[in-house]
């Protein structure tokens, strides 16, 4: 322990904390986060962050992860700063002669231990920084920059990683704080790495890094499950992973079970922590436990009120969950109150809110007496750029409700459920077969509607759509020949779509991972591979790159294979 007095006023002449007295106050004010004390936790680091890296460090990622929640622009320029800030303390705190990416002196002598955990710090500052500046600009100038500050950091935690499992290196008082700055870099690099499709990676100049997804898993595993200030980011980083990553960007195989084990030390260590809250929700939503994940949800919201964007997470979730019930009014609710409070995307929050009206019976009565037509038609004003960018899924909305802008609108056959398959949801109700067949019935009627309907120039494309989700419905209820035979019938469309360009890669995507689960291999790879290559520029283009790049990798096919299965 410091000889100082650790919650003592700072002042220009008050005695510096030592490293490891800096390392336990910051770990307080980690865990007033984790138990819903937002500001007490800020309040507790700021008065060191101009001489202290960690305090420094654990302020600039409280205030990244607010703007991670927000998107706007107020917090993630505020956020950026104060990590720009943080990364110049940490700087101060390196050994002078070491040129950037070096761990030891040009003499071969290691550095002292408060320049080893300088360092780990720095590279932590420009790894944050990075993904602040892929989230504020999508030029190709700040993927550059972006993509700088990411290579430097990359060989700091590489080097670092290799330091500190050589046989001579002497371990430090603060070792395990250390080990977990280090875990986490390495980790989260082999994680992320592995996930993005090679032409991406060169656009972020990783040409010639690797991934080893399996290792980044482990490394995360360790630093989360191990007493050191990093496990929250860590275990964080995992349950995102699990939870949401391998759905969104993945088949929808997230490891729920994995999930739950994490989970459940910090459960019983903050039982009412809301960022838990909403995780175990989530785990209880993969595993089809809709009223369970619910309830969550909702002692997630009432755990703290001090920040809503906690709320907003909770509330899109329950829109969700009872989308996955077809209660279509209480979807609605959830996607009104987000299209009142959150800032994240008002265009997609209004859409969803018209798909849920345009879901119920004609002659039923409407909330608040809004009418869909109307909200769609206000979807296309309320587009937004975000930190400089659009939302896929937003754009996605906007395209979806221009036929809306006609005197006479056609309707959208099933926007809700053409939203879900969007966000991986059809795999999320697999394990509950009445959540199939009540989807099923909705299809089949819209299916009915759409025969009934006299034909126009949206005809195709509306049949396609009902086609591609039929399928999904089949896949789950294990009717495979008959969810092959939608799968193929939307290819064989291709040529008489007019809008809906992304239905033919989607349905390739969807019968590769038939396939797969069949094992067909072969056939699955071709069908993969020709979903990569084939098709451009159609919506949400990149999440569906991610779920081919994730199908393949899963059927660890090589790269010699798949060159030669390129030409079809």
């Amino acid at each position: 322990m410091s000889n100082c007095e650790k919650d003592a006023p700072a002042t220009e002449n008050s005695t510096p904390l030592t490293l490891q007295a800096c390392l336990e106050e910051c770990m307080d004010a980690v865990d007033l986060f984790l138990n819903n004390h937002f500001t007490e936790s800020l309040n507790k680091l700021q008065p060191r962050v101009e001489d202290s890296m960690y305090h420094a460090l654990v302020y600039a990622t409280v205030l990244e992860m607010q703007a991670m929640m927000t998107f706007q622009q107020d917090d993630i320029i505020n956020a950026g700063s104060t990590m720009k800030r943080a990364q110049e303390i940490c700087q101060r705190f390196r050994k002078k002669t070491a040129m950037v990416g070096s761990v030891t002196k040009s003499s071969g002598e290691i550095l002292t231990e408060e320049e080893l955990h300088a360092e780990v710090c720095y590279a932590e500052c420009l790894l944050q920084r990075a993904a602040l500046t892929f989230l504020q600009d999508e030029s190709m100038m700040s993927f550059i920059k972006g993509g700088i500050k990411v290579r430097n950091s990359y060989v700091i935690y590489k080097e670092l990683h290799a330091l500190i499992h050589s046989d001579n290196f002497s371990k430090g008082p603060n070792h395990c704080h250390l080990e977990g700055g280090v875990s986490l870099g390495v980790g989260a690099f082999n994680l992320a790495l592995s996930m993005f499709p090679a032409r991406i990676l060169k656009l972020l100049e990783f040409v010639g890094f690797s991934g080893d997804k399996e290792y980044g898993l482990s490394q995360l595993y360790e630093g989360a499950t191990s007493l050191n200030l990093r496990s929250m980011l860590c275990a964080l980083l995992l349950l995102c992973h699990y939870t949401f990553l391998t759905f969104i960007l993945g088949t929808g195989e997230g490891d729920v079970d994995e999930a739950e084990k994490l989970l459940k030390p910090f459960r019983v260590r903050y039982p009412r922590g809301a960022i838990f809250l909403f995780f175990a929700g989530r785990a209880e939503e993969i595993k089809g436990n809709i009223d369970e994940a619910v309830s969550l949800f909702e002692d997630g919201c009432k755990a703290q009120q001090e920040w809503k964007q906690f709320h907003h997470m909770c509330y899109w979730e329950l829109m969700w969950c009872f989308t996955f019930k077809r209660a279509w009014k209480m979807a609605y609710f959830y996607a009104d109150l987000l299209s009142q409070e959150s800032r994240w995307s008002k265009a997609m929050y209004v859409y969803m809110k018209a798909a849920y009206l345009s879901m119920l019976p004609q002659d039923e009565a409407r909330p608040f007496g809004e009418d869909e037509v109307e909200l769609f038609r206000q979807v296309r004003s309320l587009k937004q750029k975000i930190a400089g960018k659009s939302p896929p899924t937003e754009k996605f909305a906007v395209r979806k409700a221009r036929r809306y802008k006609a005197r006479c609108p056609v309707k959208l056959p099933v926007p809700v459920l053409e939203m879900m398959y969007m966000w991986n949801g059809f795999t999320m109700i697999q394990r509950r077969p009445e959540l199939t067949e009540g989807m099923m019935q909705t299809l089949v009627d819209a299916e009915r509607t759409l025969q009934d309907t006299p034909l126009n120039e949206y005809t195709v494309d509306d049949r396609c759509v009902v086609l591609l989700l039929k399928g999904l419905c089949f896949k789950n209820q294990g009717q495979t020949q008959a969810a092959e035979d939608c799968f193929n019938k939307v290819y064989k469309s291709e040529k008489k779509i007019k809008f809906d360009h992304y239905l033919v890669p989607n349905a390739l995507l969807e019968l590769g991972l038939l396939y797969t689960h069949l094992g067909r291999k072969e056939q699955a790879i071709k069908l993969l591979q020709k979903a990569k290559n084939n098709y451009k520029d159609y919506s949400m283009e990149s999440r569906t790159t991610f779920r081919i790049h994730a199908a393949l990798s899963k059927l660890k096919a090589d790269k010699s294979d798949l060159d030669e299965l390129t030409v079809l």
